[in-house]
């Protein structure tokens, strides 16, 4: 099956927050999105982080209560 699409998309302003692990942000037609996950050491670390015990312990951030 054969299919043809013709479209006009115009933005005018695209404002995207934040990009995260599995992100798919999609303008338009696409026949197939193919998934692609990279994963990089921008911070030059060599070994896994502390594990934390009592000496550092976490800090909440206080919420409201849904309304």
């Amino acid at each position: 099956m054969n299919w043809t699409i013709h479209q006009t998309i115009t933005i005018k302003q695209l404002r995207v927050d934040s990009v995260s692990n599995s992100s798919v942000l999609q303008i338009g037609s696409a026949g197939s999105i193919r998934s692609l996950s990279q994963l990089y050491n921008t911070g030059g670390f060599t070994g896994p982080a502390a594990q934390l015990g009592q000496e550092n312990p976490l800090s909440f951030v206080p919420l409201p209560n849904p309304s």
